[in-house]
């Protein structure tokens, strides 16, 4: 597959739980355009930042059906797409899992694209994969935080 857009994903946490952040790269492929993306979070997981960043990522897309490729760190993402764990979690409604807020947000996005995902190693100088790094731990430490609602409501049973 050819793909038309690239987007590299990275989450962070300081402490897990802690203030986090996400952060996103999107290239469209061939040509110059590039693109930036990230929040932070005054208490959330890291594995929720990796899938969340994900999720942002192909949300930004403007038009349907767009040919994907998704590169993170994150095996908890790359691992449960490829290896289709999410889709079992799906059938029996998630139950036992985490996160699974960001589960069906992640599906009802990816459904409407074709997407592949590359799993590479973190922190290994890879140039995009650095500044989502270097973005979402900047966003981590912002002075105004996003709420992570679904995690602070599930913290407080």
């Amino acid at each position: 597959m050819s793909h038309q857009v690239h987007i590299y994903t990275d989450g962070a946490s300081k402490g897990n739980p802690g203030p986090g952040g996400y952060g996103v790269v999107m290239e469209l492929v061939g040509t110059n355009y590039k693109k930036e993306f990230y929040e932070g979070f005054r208490l959330t997981t890291n594995n929720r930042m990796e899938l969340l960043a994900v999720i942002v990522g192909l949300e930004k897309l403007k038009n349907p059906n767009m040919k994907v490729l998704v590169i993170s760190d994150s095996k908890y993402v790359v691992d449960s797409v490829e290896k289709k764990w999410v889709l079992g979690w799906e059938k029996i409604g998630f139950k036992g899992k985490k996160n699974p807020d960001l589960w069906v947000r992640f599906l009802k996005i990816y459904r409407q694209h074709q997407v592949d995902f590359k799993w590479i190693k973190g922190h290994n100088n890879h140039p995009q994969n650095e500044r989502c790094d270097q973005l979402a731990v900047m966003a981590s430490q912002q002075k105004k935080l996003s709420i992570d609602q679904f995690y602070e409501s599930e913290e407080a049973r």
